[in-house]
């Protein structure tokens, strides 16, 4: 069928583009939120159409593979349209699956150009994503992540910023690990668009909040 041909392709792409990324940001990642993904459309009745299903998981296999955040070269900014193109996928797909990857980022929601009005499946898609952002495995992928960069775990010198612009969010030179909770983990669940992602959000959010306060009273000779 030619949805396992494209997700049999997409599969190897990504392989192929993440496998030198740290563990935050690899294959793994993405099966979680395609598996997340699939799940939060079904339940908000997006599974009798197969254009959706078919646009929510090519959109949450690409999603990470022109991170800015790995980018190697300006020219693997192309790799997901090209890719598209040379499967032929359908115009109206291809759009809405650009659209998703390209706007559901938190840099794109604090700048105001993220949008899901009308559009479902952005909203489905996002929602997965901020899903493994957040709980044990979110909590997981931050350390990994702040490691990866020799980021300090924490620094009582050093404030979680507020109200975040882009180009601030996307500048963490001198942020430490434990700030990056502060200043987008513990917002991502008020920022999910679907009753699905909302629904599942609240638990993994509970444990991340009894994560970072336990951190700090251990930090703190507390506890």
């Amino acid at each position: 069928m030619e949805i396992e041909r494209l997700r049999r392709n997409a599969e190897a792409l990504v392989e192929k583009t993440m496998k030198g990324n740290d563990a935050s940001h690899d294959a793994a990642h993405v099966w979680r939120v395609r598996d997340l993904a699939l799940s939060l459309a079904k339940e908000e009745g997006l599974s009798s159409n197969p254009h959706s299903m078919e646009i929510v998981e090519l959109a949450a296999l690409l999603h990470d593979i022109a991170d800015y955040k790995y980018l190697r070269d300006p020219s693997e900014e192309k790799i997901v349209e090209n890719f598209l193109d040379e499967e032929g996928v359908q115009e109206d797909n291809k759009f809405k699956i650009l659209k998703i990857i390209k706007g559901m980022g938190f840099k794109e929601e604090v700048s105001g150009s993220g949008n899901s009005e009308g559009f479902p499946e952005f909203g489905v898609v996002q929602d997965a994503d901020r899903l493994d952002a957040i709980g044990a495995i979110g909590i997981a992928r931050c350390f990994t992540f702040g490691g990866s960069r020799k980021r300090l775990l924490h620094d009582p010198a050093i404030l979680p910023r507020s109200d975040l612009s882009r180009q601030q969010y996307m500048n963490k030179e001198e942020q430490t690990t434990i700030n990056h909770f502060h200043e987008k983990l513990l917002k991502l669940k008020d920022m999910m668009k679907t009753k699905a992602g909302k629904r599942r959000a609240e638990r993994r959010h509970k444990f991340m909040e009894e994560f970072v306060k336990e951190f700090y009273d251990e930090w703190n000779g507390l506890s």
